[in-house]
């Protein structure tokens, strides 16, 4: 059953029972626990991995016993045949198909809210029909292979409970067992093969330090994802719905997509989970369709406030409708001049300027509009309800705690950058004295309003010894960033950045 499961994932994109269980489960923990169990386990990819391991256990915990009963109703059968009568084993398949039925059915109803995920890129109708069938044949495949080797076990006399001669008994087991064994090592191989194509490697990636580039290179570009593996779209299966309160339902195939008119948009996107000084955050040109180009053609209907975007992974999130229809709001194929990367939302994602990375949905599949306030996979845990940037600043270069090795009147150059979402960047300012007084940065870089900024200040230490250093930004509309100590949750982290430094000639 395991290797039909893993089989449909590697080769299909079929969601397996342990990656649904998490995405049903994750929503329904407040913020609190969902962070309460990240620390008792060490981390996020440390508690898909006891997700995971978890559900196989379970699998394990019901098709066992599963097989003892039905080895148990097939022998009381047997023994309770009268001459001339039949076998335990009607009675045993009976029973297993009704086992298995029960245990499809309770799946279908436990997980229907998710069933829509698909890793190979099917819309979340057809989506939810082929997991629907995946289980099934998952099961059914438990249910034959238990009823084969019992039956080849056994032999054909279980009736008559005599004990077969110790050779074919042999012969039974080594083929029962080989055939077992053949399916143990397939199992492993797959699992490995998927343990390869984990995001287990680049989930958590962080992007700063002395050389931070204006745009970041894909490969070093943040990544935070909830996947244990990704999603791997076939382009040909893949398909943008345009549904909900609209007059003309849309579809659009991926050639569709690249074939309209396109705009290339400098933008820079934060996770909602980046401590203030944190790397959770990036830059890059993203090349795409804006969204209201995609929504226009469906005629959305009066009374429309929400976009519920859907994703591949069984992902959702929301954004209001004027968001959506605002020009700089897109629907981005490419990413840097290539292709979007897998982990990056390939073939298509959302990116809508200003908002916190988790609304900037990858893999989309389906914008559903509604009129109801919809709450999406994070915001269900009560996280928001703003999800709009707030104005940030941070070192680079030096790092906290750094001791600078420098004579006296020499200029140690500080550089950093500062991100106010779509409302931009107007200024800079470092201090050097613990925030009692503040001096102007210069800005080396000032890319799209939208983007962050690169700036730099010389400091010229005046004596040895520990240094606080302080730095704040404006927003294009003149306000300055909070001072205001939060944590990121709910809806992002605001404060100045400080770092301690020491100078020694």
């Amino acid at each position: 059953m395991t290797m039909a499961m893993l089989a449909l994932r590697y080769g299909l994109g079929v969601a397996t029972p342990a990656e649904l269980v998490g995405d049903r489960l994750a929503p329904t923990l407040t913020i609190q626990e969902f962070f309460e169990l990240l620390s008792r386990y060490g981390g996020y990819n440390e508690l898909k991995q006891v997700g995971v391991t978890g559900v196989l256990a379970g699998q394990l915990a019901v098709g066992v016993p599963g097989g003892v009963l039905y080895a148990f109703i097939v022998r009381r059968r047997a023994r309770m045949r009268e001459p001339g009568g039949h076998s335990g084993g009607r009675q045993g398949l009976l029973f297993i198909v009704s086992f298995v039925g029960v245990l499809w059915l309770a799946t279908l109803i436990a997980l229907w809210s998710v069933l829509g995920t698909h890793y190979g890129g099917l819309p979340p109708g057809k989506a939810k029909l082929a997991t629907s069938l995946g289980l099934l044949i998952s099961y059914a495949t438990y249910g034959l292979v238990l009823v084969w080797a019992h039956r080849t076990f056994m032999g054909s006399h279980t009736a008559q409970m005599t004990v077969p001669a110790a050779h074919p008994i042999g012969r039974r087991a080594a083929l029962v067992g080989g055939l077992g064994a053949i399916a143990a090592i397939l199992t492993g191989d797959l699992m490995r093969r998927l343990y390869d194509m984990a995001t287990f490697s680049y989930d958590g990636l962080r992007y700063k330090g002395p050389d931070i580039q204006p745009i970041t290179p894909n490969d070093r570009f943040y990544v935070v994802s909830k996947n244990v593996i990704d999603p791997r779209i076939n382009p040909t299966l893949w398909r943008l719905e345009v549904t909900g309160l609209v007059e003309r339902p849309q579809a659009y195939r991926f050639e569709d997509l690249v074939a309209m008119p396109s705009v290339t948009q400098e933008t820079t996107l934060e996770c909602i989970s980046n401590e203030i000084g944190d790397g959770l955050m990036s830059n890059a040109l993203w090349k795409g369709v804006p969204m209201r180009q995609l929504l226009e053609p469906a005629a959305p209907r009066s009374g429309v406030t929400e976009i519920l975007l859907h994703a591949a992974d069984g992902y959702t999130d929301t954004i209001p409708l004027e968001k959506a229809m605002d020009p700089t709001t897109l629907v981005v194929y490419e990413m840097n001049g290539e292709p979007l990367p897998e982990r990056h939302g390939y073939p298509a994602r959302v990116v809508a300027p200003g908002l916190f990375g988790k609304n900037n949905v990858k893999w989309v599949t389906r914008i559903e509009l509604v009129n109801t306030d919809a709450k999406g996979f994070y915001e269900q845990q009560g996280w928001g309800p703003s999800f709009v940037v707030p104005t940030t600043s941070r070192f680079d270069d030096p790092a906290h705690g750094q001791t600078l090795h420098v004579s006296e009147g020499t200029a140690v150059l500080l550089k950093g950058i500062a991100y106010a979402g779509a409302r931009g960047v107007n200024g800079v300012e470092v201090s050097i004295d613990n925030a009692q007084t503040w001096r102007t940065a210069h800005i080396d870089y000032k890319g799209a309003p939208m983007a962050w900024v690169l700036w730099s200040y010389e400091w010229r230490p005046t004596q040895p010894g520990a240094s606080v250093l302080v730095v704040r930004a404006t927003d294009g509309t003149g306000t300055l960033q909070t001072a205001m100590d939060r944590s990121f949750a709910p809806e992002g982290a605001t404060g100045y950045h400080y770092i301690t430094v020491r100078v020694e000639a």
